[in-house]
Formats: structure tokens, C-alpha cells, sequence
């Protein structure tokens, strides 16, 4: 994992930002309290210590246990079906508004 520019000139600086998801990004908030932690601990250091928020910035970027949850239900609602609990109407009912 490569967070710093191995030279470093005002090229460097100015296109830095292209890699970053602070222009409007969605994860701008989770990149901002990654790279603070990374700051107050340095490189080395922050990569143990900070290792968490990182996870919170990855799934912020992958979605990933967002969608293993979507698969899991999935699942679910199939072999239910092919159990024959959900028949007919009731194989793909969407949830109530405020069921979440």
C-alpha cells in the first residue's frame, strides 16, 4: 500500500487530488479521518493503529459486506422457495417502507 508519491514535485501536488475522493467524493469522510490518523501516527505506525478506520474507508469504496448481505438474502429467499415456504405472490414481495 503506497499512500506517498516516491518523488515528489509540485506535479505530484497538484495532481493528488485526482486520487482522492475529497473533490465530492462519497468516502470523502472516511478518506479524511484515514489520512488525519495516518498523519498524527505516521506511515509505519498508522498503518497497525489506523487499521480500522481503513476498513471503514475499503468498505466505503467496495461495498462489499453490503453486498454479501444482499446475497445472503438472496439465498434465503431461494431456498425458501424451493422448499415451497413462498408461493406464488409471496416469492417476491418487496419490504414495507419502514421495515428497516
Amino acid at each position: 500500500m503506497s499512500i506517498s508519491p516516491f518523488l515528489r514535485s509540485p506535479f505530484t501536488d497538484l495532481t493528488g487530488g485526482i486520487h482522492s475522493h475529497q473533490m465530492l467524493g462519497r468516502c470523502q469522510k472516511e478518506e479524511g479521518r484515514y489520512m488525519d490518523c495516518l498523519e498524527a501516527y505516521g506511515l509505519e505506525r498508522g498503518k497497525i493503529k489506523c487499521s480500522h478506520l481503513f476498513g471503514d474507508f475499503h468498505e466505503c469504496q467496495t461495498s462489499m459486506k453490503q453486498y454479501k448481505r444482499f446475497m445472503a438474502m438472496r439465498r434465503e429467499r431461494d431456498r425458501q422457495i424451493a422448499e415451497g415456504k413462498l408461493k406464488g405472490d409471496n416469492q417476491y414481495v418487496t419490504p414495507k417502507v419502514d421495515s428497516f
